[in-house]
C-alpha cells in the first residue's frame, strides 16, 4: 500500500478523474498522512513498535521514545529479567519510600495513570544505566506519493481510503449535509471498531467458541 494506491482509489470514489481535477495530489497526500495518524488514535495497537529504550539514570520515572503515542508494554531488561508489571497506588501503600529506593535493576514497572508516555520503574535506574525492551504505539511517519506504508498493514487500506473521502468531502458544503462525509466515516469507524473485536475470536484459546464438556 502506498499513498498513491489510496488516492487512485479516493478519486473513483469521490469522481474527481477528469484531466482537471478538483483535488491535488498534494492535497490529497496531506489528508492520507493525516488519516493514518487519526487511526493510530483510534487503534494504537495497529502501529506497535518495539524499541530498546535506554533509561534515564537514578530516577524512577521515565518516558518512551519520542515518536511514540503511548507505551503499550515492557517486557524485560535487556540482557536481563522480566519486570513484574504493577500500579503506583499499590507501590504507595506497601513501600511508601520506593522511589527513594537504592539503584538497581528494574524488577517492576508501573505505568502513568494520567500520562500515555510516562512510566515508572522500581527501583530507580542505576547510575550504570540500562536498557529496556519494549513494545510501543508509534506516531506514523508523514509518507511521499510512492512510499510504502510500511507501519500499517495493506488489509486496512479501504479504512484508509474511507478517511480520506471522509477528509475530502467534509470540506464541501454539498457532502457534508447530504451525510456522505459522514457515512464514509463511519464506515472506517466501524471497520477499526469490528476488527478489534474479531481479536476475542482470534486471539484466545477458545477462539470464541464456549468451553465444551466430555462424557466419557
Amino acid at each position: 500500500m502506498t499513498p498513491q494506491n489510496v488516492i487512485d482509489d479516493v478519486r473513483v470514489l469521490i469522481n474527481d478523474v477528469d484531466a482537471t481535477t478538483r483535488y491535488s495530489d498534494a492535497d490529497l497526500l496531506k489528508f492520507v498522512n493525516e488519516s493514518l495518524k487519526r487511526i493510530a488514535h483510534l487503534r494504537p495497537d495497529l502501529f506497535s513498535a518495539f524499541a530498546d529504550m535506554a533509561c534515564v539514570v537514578s530516577t524512577v520515572v521515565q518516558s518512551a521514545p519520542s515518536d511514540s503515542l503511548r507505551l503499550m508494554e515492557v517486557f524485560q531488561v535487556v540482557g536481563g529479567n522480566a519486570p513484574y508489571e504493577s500500579d503506583r497506588i499499590t507501590m504507595d501503600l506497601h513501600s511508601p519510600g520506593w522511589r527513594a529506593s537504592a539503584e538497581g535493576a528494574c524488577t517492576t514497572w508501573m505505568r502513568h495513570p494520567r500520562s500515555p508516555n510516562k512510566f515508572f520503574i522500581y527501583p530507580p535506574c542505576p547510575a550504570a544505566g540500562q536498557s529496556l525492551s519494549i513494545e510501543y504505539a508509534k506516531v506514523p511517519s508523514d509518507y511521499a506519493i510512492g512510499d510504502t506504508i510500511a507501519e500499517l498493514h495493506d488489509s486496512y487500506k479501504t479504512v484508509v481510503v474511507d478517511f480520506v473521502v471522509f477528509l475530502a468531502q467534509s470540506i464541501d458544503d454539498k457532502h457534508i449535509s447530504t451525510g456522505r462525509a459522514k457515512l464514509f466515516y463511519d464506515a472506517g469507524s466501524q471497520a477499526l471498531g469490528l476488527s478489534a473485536q474479531a481479536r476475542t475470536v482470534t486471539d484466545t484459546e477458545s477462539a470464541g467458541v464456549g468451553a465444551t464438556t466430555q462424557k466419557g
